[in-house]
């Protein structure tokens, strides 16, 4: 018999393919989620979840709902969150009080009603810049960007001014919180991995790459970048990318996600972890547009390369994702061109409303494009 699993945040993109994959393996699950407008803006979740999911509307805030929501629950996998760098630079108050707030009132709730583990999707965004190795093969931790270098150019440059390449980031790697949103992620990691052996329970943290795949918000313009891109594409418009394109990204089919989540729920090594969750390939912004736009049939709409940079963003980062392999046995199985052109069948069928032009006019209008 099948655990009962509870997924805040479940009726997102991810939460969706973990349920799915709870349901196979022969979990029962159950759902809170708010099903804000900027996210859910069709209504839609509701029905993709299915029959087979007791889903609860409910805001992770809300004590209450919260409680009700942990009766009879094994296990916990704290999706619940506002996504966005650049949205978090001025909707400030907001991020702070759902993804951190709600994480407080989560484990407020969880005293009465312990659960055997708790996940919590944290983010690459934690780690601010990645790991960088200098031409002699020194390694940098923190690393610090003040913008465009004098010559024109966007990497990181070491003392003597020279760039600098991207290595991968393990898990070790200090945390440089760049952002509102990179800020409120560790702190809902510290408060599961505080907490939760605190009372009885067993924590871990995932830290997610760029994922993707079908069933992303395409007319969320703070989701993720490969949505984003879709959605302009879609429109009929080209794919805009800040500074030069160059920016090195892992993306990572939300199926292996889900994956990932079940082995951090289930393995008993994963009991205190904390997992970067990658491909393990990495590849320039400007190539994975370029690559979807090939895939949705529109090879006219190379990307526009903005030039500008936006507060809060960072240059490179890219996973060390050996910790998950060795202690857990995750392997990414998905195919990147595979994995674009399922998300591009997907695209065909949606309606999906640009908002990226508004975004953009929100964070200049604050001076936070630069």
């Amino acid at each position: 018999m099948g655990e009962t699993v509870l997924i805040t945040g479940g009726a997102g993109f991810i939460g969706r393919h973990l349920a799915r994959a709870l349901l196979d393996k022969g979990d029962r699950v159950r759902v809170l989620d708010s099903f804000i407008d900027q996210v859910h803006h069709d209504r839609s979740a509701r029905a993709e979840l299915g029959p087979d999911v007791d889903v609860q509307e409910g805001d992770v805030r809300d004590g209450d709902a919260v409680a009700r929501a942990l009766k009879g629950v094994d296990k916990v996998v704290h999706l619940a969150a506002e996504v966005g760098v650049g949205q978090s630079m001025y909707a400030i108050d907001r991020y702070v009080s759902v993804n951190d707030l709600g994480t407080a009132t989560l484990f407020q709730k969880l005293i009465d009603n312990p659960v055997r583990r708790v996940v919590v999707a944290s983010s690459m965004s934690i780690y601010g810049e990645g790991l960088y190795r200098d031409r002699d093969g020194k390694l940098y931790e923190e690393v610090l960007r003040s913008g465009r270098n004098p010559d024109g150019s966007w990497d990181p440059l070491d003392p003597e001014g020279r760039p600098m390449e991207p290595a991968p980031t393990p898990e070790s790697k200090r945390p440089t919180l760049a952002s509102v949103y990179a800020i409120s992620k560790y702190t809902q990691e510290r408060l599961t991995l505080t907490l939760a052996p605190a009372y009885g329970m067993e924590g871990v943290a995932l830290r997610l790459w760029n994922a993707y795949g079908p069933g992303q918000a395409l007319s969320n313009p703070y989701t993720g970048v490969l949505a984003i891109f879709a959605s302009r594409i879609h429109n009929g418009m080209p794919p805009v990318i800040f500074e030069d394109g160059q920016q090195r990204r892992d993306f990572v089919h939300v199926s292996d996600v889900a994956r990932a989540f079940i082995l951090a729920l289930d393995h008993p090594r994963a009991a205190g972890g904390v997992y970067n969750v990658g491909s393990g390939e990495d590849r320039t912004v400007e190539e994975v547009a370029t690559l979807l736009a090939e895939s949705m049939g529109r090879r006219d709409l190379p990307p526009e390369i903005a030039g500008v940079a936006r507060a809060g963003d960072i240059r490179h980062c890219i996973p060390d994702i050996d910790r998950i392999c060795e202690d857990l046995g995750y392997e990414p199985l998905a195919d990147f061109r595979e994995g674009l052109a399922e998300l591009a069948e997907w695209v065909a069928r949606q309606q999906a409303v640009d908002r990226v032009a508004e975004a953009r006019r929100e964070l200049e209008a604050r001076g936070l494009v630069v």
